[in-house]
């Protein structure tokens, strides 16, 4: 194993003009790139797999009454605490949130409620 101590010595002691050429050759011979903050960050398989963040939150979309409509826009009431017309029309109206940002939990929830009522739903 190399002496690590000297090899620091070593790189910090380069011009710029050195440390732009090494900056190449670790680039176009290893793959290796400097991140933003100045880090070594490696490129390849690793780096190219970003980890993908799980949803929290979600919007209940009621995309169809069904047949039990009366039942559902009963249910859109509880859920949203809107009045009698303003629930008839979102529900009437079809692709409409009945909720935004819910928490996946509650989202769930509704949408379980919904369909229970007669609703076609979906969680984006």
């Amino acid at each position: 194993m190399a002496d690590l101590k000297k090899l620091a010595e070593e790189i910090v002691g380069l011009t710029l003009l050195e440390a732009s050429e090494l900056k190449n050759i670790l680039k176009d011979e290893y793959g290796i790139e400097p991140a933003a903050g100045g880090a070594v960050m490696m490129a390849g398989p690793a780096a190219e797999t970003a980890a993908v963040e799980e949803k929290t939150e979600f919007d209940v979309i009621l995309l169809e009454a069904g047949a039990q409509k009366i039942n559902v826009i009963k249910e859109v009431r509880a859920i949203t605490g809107l009045g009698l017309k303003e629930a008839k029309d979102l529900v009437e109206a079809g692709g409409k949130a009945v909720k935004e940002q819910a928490p996946k939990a509650e989202a769930e929830e509704i949408k379980a409620k919904l369909e229970a009522a007669g609703a076609k739903v979906e969680l984006k």
